[in-house]
């Protein structure tokens, strides 16, 4: 298999019996499918947010973060998304891993149990050093702000 596969230890907490894993739907996918957890259906209303549990907590290794984002699908159709995406989950949370869900659509949402709501991206990443300097090298660009490189 090309590529790495980190091993993510995944805790289960008791609101989440019965629901699946983190799960691939294809050997293709880059993100992993993620369910809610919730045991009441949750409505959301047109531009109503609500944090979604799922009922997992993760032990995600150094040098890698879990990335959160929408679902096409939810977005396409029903114009569910995930706010702060990609949200990112840090390597050492250890915390319920929960998705703060907005609806950008006309008509009330129902999020049931059980349904896939996100999806997770495994990505490694680097941290940096930074240095502060009194002049930087000068580029094409340079100074130039939003829409600065044309249409």
């Amino acid at each position: 298999m090309v590529g790495r596969h980190p091993n993510i230890k995944i805790f289960r907490l008791d609101h989440a019996v019965g629901l699946n894993l983190p799960h691939y739907a294809t050997s293709g996918s880059a993100g992993a499918d993620i369910e809610a957890a919730n045991n009441d259906d949750v409505i959301l209303k047109s531009l109503e947010r609500a944090l979604i549990p799922t009922g997992f907590k993760m032990e995600i290794p150094i040098g890698y973060e879990i990335q959160i984002r929408p679902r096409s699908g939810l977005a396409l159709k029903h114009g569910i998304t995930c706010l702060n995406t990609p949200g990112t989950i840090d390597s050492d949370y250890r915390g319920e891993i929960a998705i703060i869900l907005i609806n950008l659509g006309q008509e009330d949402f129902t999020i049931h149990r059980g349904m896939r709501i996100a999806q997770m991206v495994i990505a490694e990443n680097t941290q940096a050093t930074f240095t502060e300097t009194s002049s930087l090298i000068d580029s094409t660009r340079g100074d130039g702000g939003f829409g600065s490189t044309g249409i």
